[in-house]
């Protein structure tokens, strides 16, 4: 009888993680199909974005309507939110980033841009994201 040699377990070799600029943000946009909340929320996004971290960025828009099981990932529970995720400390911030008191916030919560804002990074009612 012929005996089969044993298997041999391939170790396969850890990928290296992508070199990922430390000035580089990533960003989650978590909404709800294209309502114009969700629309909004993007444009918005993407302007501030565009004046204040000057490429710097990537956005990841994820519509939980067509998948609801990433909402799990973030611990999202409204809509539409934005998630940095790097640099780190991982916030959340809740809405579409349409008024101007949101867009201060928002640039003070992501520290995009300390002089183009006037209000403190805890808003108005002194509680952070």
């Amino acid at each position: 009888m012929t005996r089969l040699p044993k298997k041999i377990k391939a170790r396969a070799r850890k990928p290296e993680p992508a070199e990922v600029p430390s000035d580089l943000w990533e960003l989650r946009l978590y909404v709800a199909g294209k309502t114009p909340k969700s629309v909004r929320a993007l444009e918005n996004l993407k302007r501030l974005c565009a004046e204040n971290l000057k490429g710097q960025y990537h956005i990841e828009v994820i519509d939980l309507l067509k998948h609801p099981h990433r909402a799990k990932v973030d611990q999202i529970v409204a809509l539409p939110t934005l998630v940095r995720k790097l640099p780190e400390p991982m916030k959340k911030i809740i809405g579409d980033l349409s008024n101007l008191s949101n867009t201060q916030q928002v640039l003070l919560w992501g520290g995009m841009s300390s002089r183009t804002a006037k209000s403190s990074p805890e808003g108005p009612d002194g509680e952070g994201a």
